[in-house]
């Protein structure tokens, strides 16, 4: 698993700027079907640039990992899944904190980065917990993997 996420590398590779919310990287690694799975499939791919901080890798971790086996096949292809998204994400360090901003005070984490890393969106299922108002005053919306693709052109 990768937590040397120490520096801050503000390279744009090429398409918008985003978070992916943790329910995304949930879904994706329950069913490889659906658009949270195209979009993983897509990180790295210079159609977005996808951020990542230390606190947002550990959650990802902990939600992916929980209730799964040490030493599990599952498991490895999980950590995998991080490395790989720790070694193409854009690495950004959050030094302003918003707080409180959302109804559910684990999801401020999630938008501060999005702040730092001057993202467009947020990709999320639970898009209640971003509401427009909120997000609109930094210059964000809240999208479904679903959507994020179509605005980008990968689905129709």
């Amino acid at each position: 698993m990768c937590l040397g996420l120490g520096s801050v590398y503000d390279t744009v590779v090429g398409g918008p700027r985003v978070v992916i919310d943790t329910n995304v990287l949930v879904a994706a690694s329950k069913s490889g079907r659906g658009a949270s799975a195209k979009l993983l499939s897509l990180i790295g791919s210079q159609r977005f640039d996808v951020l990542v901080s230390v606190p947002l890798v550990i959650e990802y971790e902990d939600a992916l990992m929980r209730g799964i086996p040490e030493g599990s096949v599952r498991r490895k292809i999980l950590g995998d899944i991080l490395d790989y998204i720790c070694a193409v994400g854009l690495r950004q360090e959050v030094f302003f904190l918003w707080r409180p901003q959302l109804p559910y005070p684990g999801d401020d984490m999630v938008l501060e980065l999005a702040v730092a890393g001057r993202c467009e969106a947020i990709i999320t299922y639970n898009k209640r917990d971003f509401p427009s108002p909120e997000l609109r005053r930094f210059g964000l919306e809240a999208l479904t993997p679903k959507e994020f693709l179509t605005k980008i052109g990968v689905l129709r």
